[in-house]
């Protein structure tokens, strides 16, 4: 059933656009023209028929208890016609189903400094969707509106995973992001969309909470070329009470996707009073260089007051340029402030030389001075995908 895109509902998709979850504010463009909107359930609120947008989990197990989600750790087990607290899996006949397949509430072109990936195929664009749903409850959630909203809440694109990338090579993007909510929560969705993306070329880039069982991970990494991972704290406790998770998972997931050949970024969001305490962002860098990440970019991103933690204040400047100083002191190589438009930690600098090899203003590249992989001026190899 196709539906008219309502000025209102032209401007919510906009807003959509900020503040992707490890990103901050992001004012993509929504690509309205193509918006074909699906047919909404008659009673969005009861357990109803399965949609067409639905899929069979290949994660879960039958249990005395119920059917055991095995995509996340949050390890759910479910009864009949129960959904998942990822608000995208319903237990059906026993079943496990995803209805978050090929119905994303969100699509955009973005540049892919966006997610943020600074040293993956730098100023190509990237063809970025999501669905409703996630894994986590961040208090801070920046997406809110459609990471803790079901699919059948949310007004969705009727995309399959083979339109997904015939519409990315359309748009000429060199990648497809599964991005915004959590991909996770739509795993089958992003795993069927990056295997056929694989087949044609595109490559395929993983922005997520990194919240997911080792088995479904590897299966994943077989078609996933970057991820930028959201590796909120470095607190069990903070986990739990800010984002609804854990932490160790997380970790699991960061020396994973390195052992698969991955490329690899990580985004820390410093929320005041939660997570900006300089000894915790001292071991959370510690660890990362001593388990061989140093050569992987750091990006530390300015908290803006949303969703339930309003009261908040900006996260001040001057904890940002501490927590770089702290990265690079542990051994962090390439050190990112984001959500700070204008800053010059938005820039690459060589580890070798210390010149500028790469000037960004925003999302757009000034200047690039990588040269087969080595900076230009003092041919010091820097880690990237850089073509």
């Amino acid at each position: 059933m196709k539906k008219k895109l309502t000025k209102r509902d032209f401007l919510r998709y906009s807003l959509l656009g900020m503040g992707a979850a490890a990103v901050g504010l992001n004012t993509s463009r929504v690509l309205a023209k193509k918006m074909i909107t699906t047919e909404k359930s008659p009673d969005p609120g009861a357990p109803g028929p399965l949609w067409k947008w639905s899929r069979e989990s290949p994660y879960y197990l039958q249990t005395a208890k119920g059917v055991k989600c095995q995509i996340c750790p949050n390890n759910c087990i479910l009864k009949e016609d129960q959904e998942g607290p990822c608000r995208t899996h319903v237990v059906k006949e026993n079943k496990l189903y995803s209805i978050a397949f090929g119905n994303p509430c969100s699509v955009h072109v973005d540049p892919i400094e966006k997610k943020p990936l600074f040293h993956y195929l730098p100023a190509t664009r990237s063809y970025s969707i999501a669905t409703a749903g996630c894994t986590f409850a961040c208090l801070n959630c920046q997406n809110w509106e459609i990471s803790q909203q079901s699919p059948k809440f949310t007004t969705n694109v009727d995309m399959m995973p083979a339109k997904v990338v015939e519409e990315a090579l359309k748009a000429n993007c060199k990648s497809i992001a599964y991005t915004y909510s959590e991909p996770i929560a739509f795993y089958e969705y992003t795993f069927e969309t990056a295997k056929l993306a694989r087949a044609k070329g595109i490559k395929n880039l993983l922005i997520s909470n990194g919240y997911i069982n080792e088995k479904p991970l590897r299966d994943l990494c077989k078609y996933i070329d970057a991820a930028n991972i959201n590796l909120k704290s470095f607190s069990e406790e903070i986990y739990q009470k800010l984002n609804g998770g854990s932490l160790q998972p997380i970790l699991n997931t960061l020396q994973i996707m390195k052992e698969e050949g991955v490329w690899l970024e990580i985004t820390n969001l410093i929320v005041p009073n939660w997570t900006d305490m300089p000894e915790m962002i001292k071991e959370m860098c510690d660890w990362l260089a001593k388990n061989d990440f140093h050569d992987t970019p750091l990006h530390f991103s300015r908290f803006f007051p949303l969703y339930k933690l309003t009261s908040l204040p900006y996260t001040p400047l001057a904890i940002l340029d501490k927590a770089r100083a702290i990265a690079m002191n542990s051994g962090m190589k390439y050190v990112y402030i984001g959500n700070v438009p204008g800053t010059l930690a938005e820039n690459t600098y060589c580890p070798g030389c210390k010149k500028v090899i790469i000037e960004r203003k925003g999302f757009t590249i000034l200047t690039n001075n990588i040269q087969n992989s080595n900076c230009k001026f003092c041919g010091t190899k820097i880690a990237g995908v850089w073509s």
